[in-house]
């Protein structure tokens, strides 16, 4: 086994995405031989003791990876752990996946519904949620009132959020040309922090309802709210596979 770095090691073992074991490298709870470890730091199972926490991890230990697919209701938190007691998408899946490190896939607000992707598998998270990979995101939307098609044009084109300019979105009314639509189908290939809701509220709207169909090609079909399935090996390689196709 080679050599590799801190942050890898621990996404294989499904305790964290990458970015969650550079911020726990970097808070101090990993070390590597009883020191505290550094950002950038590399291992080996074979002869060095790595924990987090004072845990040791090892070869043997690592847990099988688990790809699935989450129907989640509003209300619930897609975070591990919630301090405000709020129930959380883990907690949903039930004693059978309890202490195999599964983390949601990026996430949805405590108000929103829809598809959300579970593993314990760092990697595919790092893969899935890298923006060079461009996995689309499909919601359906309803605002509080119709929006103009100049409105929409400015979605379609992007706006800056916190001086960055949002990625063309595809935007469109889900009832065609209807002026006083107020459902809207819209497509990102990206996913910065309630997206959507600002970008809303930056154009003069309120969602009211905001719930995502589909994660690039799995889409959620018949599985009802607080469900959840295994994802499908065709599924798993054509989100890894990506898509730049912004048409």
């Amino acid at each position: 086994m080679p050599e590799e770095r801190l942050q890898k090691l621990l996404a294989q073992h499904g305790l964290a995405s990458r970015r969650q074991a550079e911020q726990w490298i970097q808070s101090g709870r990993v070390t590597v031989n009883g020191e505290t470890a550094q950002l950038g730091q590399k291992a080996n199972l074979d002869w060095d003791q790595v924990a987090v926490d004072r845990v040791i991890l090892s070869v043997r230990n690592q847990p099988r990876h688990q790809y699935l697919l989450f129907h989640k209701p509003p209300g619930m938190v897609c975070t591990c752990f919630d301090p405000e007691g709020r129930p959380t998408v883990i907690e949903a899946l039930g004693d059978q996946f309890e202490g195999l490190g599964l983390h949601p896939v990026g996430r949805l607000d405590v108000y929103s519904t829809g598809a959300l992707i579970l593993t314990n598998d760092g990697n595919f998270t790092y893969r899935l949620t890298h923006p060079k990979h461009d996995v689309a995101k499909t919601y359906q939307v309803t605002l509080e009132r119709p929006p103009t098609e100049q409105t929409l044009e400015r979605w379609r084109q992007g706006v800056y959020l916190d001086d960055y300019l949002t990625r063309p979105a595809k935007v469109i009314r889900v009832n065609g040309n209807h002026e006083q639509d107020r459902q809207l189908l819209i497509t990102l290939w990206e996913g910065r922090n309630r997206q959507i809701r600002r970008v809303a509220e930056l154009l003069g709207h309120r969602v009211l309802s905001l719930h995502r169909l589909a994660i690039g090609s799995v889409h959620l079909g018949s599985l009802k709210r607080g469900a959840f399935r295994q994802l499908s090996p065709a599924e798993m390689g054509n989100l890894l596979a990506g898509s730049t196709d912004q048409s």
